[in-house]
């Protein structure tokens, strides 16, 4: 499996939890998002969108992050990062989606970019920009964690949705977005903090990271 990834994409982070928590070996190929890389005409004719993460395995070109979380886990089963029931399964789709598709979309490089490029907005605008989003998203996320949570954000192990959750508290923290409303979110992220398939996934950890 080659990863083409950026060390600090939310996105490509999630892949890397979901292949450390599967056990999987995997070799990496960083894209520095910000000079452009990944719209280089080598890596566009992989992955036409020319985004990352993307997973090159047994001649497919997998994208998108949701795609190849569903594809880990449907052709690598254990250990399983879905509950077994349609229903465990449908809230931890949607605890995933709300990260995925409500908050993670709109506080991404290229929106920091195009509000900096189009509307002039400084780094403390940025920073109330991805706040906006995350703020009330981490609100209810907080609530289903309280409903369906144990030591993780659906019972007591890692499913897809912790995979969701960590980067998107580690940017949270980059975006300086106060998280003391949040100790159930905290607290899954302390004890992934001390899970080597989470720590080993750490954007700091990865070979193109400065």
């Amino acid at each position: 499996m080659i990863l083409h990834s950026y060390w600090r994409s939310g996105a490509a982070y999630r892949v890397r939890i979901a292949l450390n928590l599967k056990g999987l070996t995997y070799d990496q190929q960083g894209h520095d998002l910000r000079t452009g890389a990944q719209k280089d005409a080598a890596y566009v004719a992989l992955n036409p969108q020319g985004m990352v993460p993307a997973l090159q395995v047994d001649g497919a070109v997998l994208t998108q992050s949701p795609a190849i979380l569903e594809w880990l886990e449907e052709t690598h089963p254990e250990p399983p990062l879905m509950p077994s029931s349609p229903v465990g399964r449908a809230h931890v789709r949607a605890m995933a989606a709300l990260i995925a598709c409500d908050i993670h979309p709109l506080n991404n490089l290229r929106v920091g970019k195009a509000l900096r490029d189009m509307f002039g907005a400084d780094q403390a605008a940025v920073d109330a920009w991805a706040a906006r989003w995350i703020t009330p998203g981490f609100t209810a996320l907080e609530t289903l964690v309280a409903q369906h949570g144990a030591d993780w954000s659906f019972g007591d192990t890692p499913t897809l949705a912790d995979c969701c959750v960590i980067p998107q508290i580690y940017s949270a923290r980059r975006f300086n977005v106060p998280l003391d409303a949040f100790p159930r979110l905290l607290a899954i992220d302390e004890r992934a903090a001390a899970h080597p398939a989470f720590a080993t996934a750490h954007p700091d950890r990865q070979p193109d990271a400065d």
